[in-house]
């Protein structure tokens, strides 16, 4: 990365501050929505993350982030506002419909109004949680129980004749985690459907900054379980920036091998559950069938089925040794083959197909407007990928072919995206395991050298899309701020709109297709 090849993003005149792969830069509260339009739409910036700081005790003010990425560059750009004697600021909502979800989040949990913003409801925290109490302050302690409250959310409404509310969940039949849908029919046609989400809140965000770093580690990989290895991953690489450490080539080749074997037992596993839902019962038992040897493979390589305990701030717990190398490429090969034996029979089913197709479209121009990420944006035919667009690990060296995308939008689209990213994961790792170059696989990070009063943001392409991590030292380099983001809380957002115009009984195959993470969002 060239510092000065990013100056042309920071407006003229302003002192700029420099934390590994980040410049950050003030900006006058009232000048922010002007900075973030122009990274936003006239430098087409991807807007990764808006979040707060709490920095009263040391800076006598709040501030909030807006960290926005520079593709290929592997770079990001963050303007900042600082308040003063104020707790408002000014949305960016209505020019940016991304930010509307992380307003929401930073009004919930710090008390911070977004001026203008045209959704004031809470975000995350129910009803039960008092309004006046905004656990990510500093002062508020995690360890006390507030006072039960008695609040109402407000659902949206859709008003006329024949229209009714049909409420599902948070508890559901089958084995799944707790989330409530509210639909707005007319007959059986879908006309608005809402997620109510923060049913598995665990106050993550406030216990990294209570526990020591170890268990920071372990306490990333719990946020969305099926996601342990890419979130650890994430916050590893964030904190190796804080310590300038260098990790050893051999673990940046293993965490390709690792997430790439993530990917694939979760994305076999998907394709089995949508094929399950449609009623394609073959599909759904070979792709349960796959996913569990993938597992086994998970688990025997690195004792652990999900992957944890895998990732460490310097490199890698769990090495592949030449025996099982040989070993691992023989059934990736195995598997590709059986896999494409399945794909073949699904796609002659007329029957599968014609459920696929068609339903649940999400359209390119709300993909766009919402910035969804992984799979959904895919299937819209958005080329995004951050294994490309921000290389870590070794995919600078391995160089994937390219976005895996479809035009179509629909459930069958983002069937076909994972179809290929199966394939082509198979490839990465087949590569990874034929250049996988000798030498050590870790080396420990020093926490006591972090750099002091800095900043780290590091992105990751999980399966379900991009992970973003922030986090803030304080002056002393103690780790002060860690602020996750999982895609989920990106696409939950669009979920509703792939819905619209189906009927309710489709709704299941819908969010199967999107098999987004309850926890991942909730925190």
């Amino acid at each position: 990365m060239k510092i000065e090849t990013l100056q042309q993003y920071v407006p003229i005149n302003v002192k700029t501050g420099i934390s590994g792969n980040a410049v950050f830069f003030e900006v006058p509260v009232l000048n922010i929505k002007d900075v973030a339009r122009a990274l936003y739409g006239n430098e087409e910036l991807s807007l990764k993350l808006i979040t707060a700081t709490d920095e009263r005790e040391t800076q006598g003010c709040f501030k909030v982030w807006y960290i926005f990425g520079v593709p290929k560059e592997n770079a990001f750009i963050i303007p900042f506002i600082r308040l003063k004697n104020t707790e408002e600021f000014p949305s960016l909502t209505p020019g940016i419909h991304e930010a509307w979800n992380y307003e929401r989040k930073i009004q919930t949990f710090f008390g911070l109004t977004p001026s203008g913003h045209p959704d004031p409801r809470t975000i995350i925290l129910h009803e039960n949680w008092p309004g006046d109490i905004f656990p990510l302050r500093k002062d508020v302690n995690w360890q006390t129980r507030p006072p039960e409250s008695q609040g109402t959310y407000q659902f949206q409404k859709v008003e006329g004749e024949g229209i009714y509310e049909l409420p599902v969940g948070p508890i559901h039949a089958g084995i799944i985690e707790p989330g409530h849908f509210r639909f707005s029919v007319a007959g059986e046609e879908i006309l608005l459907l809402e997620p109510r989400l923060g049913y598995t809140h665990k106050g993550i965000e406030k216990l990294f900054e209570q526990l020591p770093m170890d268990k920071k580690v372990r306490l990333s990989e719990k946020i969305s379980g099926d996601s342990s290895f890419s979130h650890s991953l994430a916050f590893c690489q964030a904190v190796e920036q804080l310590g300038d450490s260098a990790v050893p080539r051999r673990a940046r080749y293993l965490r390709v091998i690792y997430a790439e074997l993530e990917r694939l037992a979760n994305h076999t596993g998907d394709l089995g559950a949508i094929m399950l839902d449609a009623g394609f019962n073959f599909g759904g038992a070979q792709g349960a069938r796959l996913r569990e040897i993938i597992m086994q493979i998970n688990g025997r390589i690195t004792g652990s089925r999900f992957l944890r305990g895998v990732n460490v701030a310097g490199g890698v717990a769990k090495d592949i040794a030449a025996g099982e190398k040989d070993r691992l490429s023989g059934e990736l090969s195995a598997i590709a083959k059986d896999f494409s034996e399945i794909i073949e029979v699904a796609e002659n089913s007329t029957s599968l197909l014609n459920r696929l197709k068609g339903t649940g479209v999400l359209s390119l121009e709300v993909a766009k407007d919402h910035g969804a990420v992984g799979i959904a944006a895919k299937a819209a035919g958005i080329e995004r990928d951050t294994r490309i667009d921000f290389p870590y690990a070794a995919y600078d060296e391995l160089r994937p072919d390219g976005v895996e995308t479809e035009q179509g939008g629909d459930v069958y689209a983002r069937f076909r995206v994972r179809v290929k990213e199966v394939r082509a994961s198979i490839e990465i790792i087949q590569h990874a395991l034929h250049k996988l170059p000798e030498g050590p696989v870790l080396v420990p990070v020093d926490t006591a050298a972090f750099r002091k009063d800095a900043i780290a943001v590091n992105a990751v392409e999980g399966w379900r899309g991009e992970i973003v991590y922030f986090i803030t030292t304080d002056a002393r380099g103690n780790i002060a701020r860690v602020a996750p983001r999982d895609p989920s809380f990106i696409n939950w957002a669009v979920l509703g709109n792939a819905g619209l115009g189906n009927v309710v009984p489709d709704f299941p195959l819908i969010n199967k297709s999107f098999n987004l993470s309850y926890s991942g969002n909730d925190l």
